[in-house]
């Protein structure tokens, strides 16, 4: 699965937001069937989900549905409902230990038989949204072999710390102990880590892109946003500069040649360069062509295949 920088939200019962996400240079979307679709529009969300996450897919954005959490009773026909072959994964709400993703995976087992899915193709992100979750990431994280990556919810992690999340502080120092450990369950399992989308005023850009840098800072790497204009700040903030990939690009040169000579360690531009720098070059290379290949690998919709799709 390709690298996932930007994560747009949008209500799945929303067909206008689903038609403009198609056109958008996000690397992945949500349709959200959880917060922000009321109880009583549950079902037309899913069947809108059903019908447009195929258009999405062929545009060449990575397709994903939240899906409400164990506890509510839904999740079963969330899942049933949405669960088609061009699907890329479920995010789970307010996930809490790894015997929930292990019920959720067993639930997508029984779906794929039925729909003729392919056996665990649909990948999973659990969202830890609460304490119990932050102190379980690692378990969360590494339960079951669906699990491409795990994402922070600060909104309901806040609020289960008994605070307004509108009161959080600038440098958000209150959410650093959740984020640093899911950035560190992350890697410690080879996953993505996903930030929170950001929850300040939509029109406080300041706010946005300090917390976006935040994020990028602290080794996430991606992030969940809830509008459109919030997508290239963080596409740009979460790849390598072209200066850091020419930079990347000529330590992996002088590093090579300097092993073919047998040398472990060299000056390079005025600073020592040994295996971990050039392990980290490598990486940021290898995170550029992804890049550069979701960039290129864009699909086109047209107007007509827009309008075709089944209207509710």
């Amino acid at each position: 699965m390709a690298l996932l920088r930007s994560i747009l939200y949008f209500p799945a019962n929303s067909v206008r937001m689903i038609v403009k996400a198609a056109t958008l240079p996000t690397d992945a979307v949500i349709f959200d069937l959880e917060d922000a679709v009321p109880l009583d529009d549950k079902e037309n969300a899913r069947g809108i989900a059903r019908d447009y996450i195929g258009l999405i897919k062929k545009r060449g954005i990575q397709t994903f549905v939240r899906v409400n959490s164990l506890t509510t009773g839904l999740t079963v026909e969330d899942i049933q409902s949405t669960a088609v072959k061009e699907l890329d994964g479920v995010m789970l709400a307010k996930t809490e230990a790894g015997s929930d993703v292990t019920k959720l995976s067993k639930i997508l087992d029984r779906v794929e038989r039925k729909e003729r899915i392919a056996s665990k193709s649909i990948k999973l992100i659990p969202l830890i949204e609460s304490t119990k979750g932050v102190v379980n990431s690692l378990q969360i994280a590494s339960s079951n072999r669906r699990v491409i990556a795990v994402a922070f919810g600060a909104g309901d992690y806040y609020r289960d710390l008994g605070r307004d999340i509108s009161q959080i502080s600038n440098d958000e120092v209150e959410l650093l102990y959740a984020r640093s450990t899911i950035v560190n369950t992350g890697r410690a399992v080879g996953i993505q880590a996903i930030d929170t989308p950001f929850l300040g005023s939509l029109t406080d850009r300041e706010a946005f892109l300090r917390e976006v840098r935040i994020a990028v800072q602290l080794g996430f790497k991606g992030k969940q946003c809830i509008h459109p204009s919030q997508i290239e700040p963080i596409n740009t903030l979460f790849s390598p500069s072209q200066n850091e990939i020419d930079h990347a690009g000529r330590i992996v040169k002088a590093f090579e040649e300097a092993q073919a000579r047998g040398l472990g360690a060299i000056s390079f531009e005025g600073k020592m360069i040994d295996n971990m720098t050039y392990r980290q070059a490598k990486d940021t290379l290898a995170a550029a062509e992804l890049i550069t290949a979701k960039t290129t690998r864009g699909g086109y919709v047209s107007i007509s295949e827009i309008f075709a799709a089944p209207q509710r």
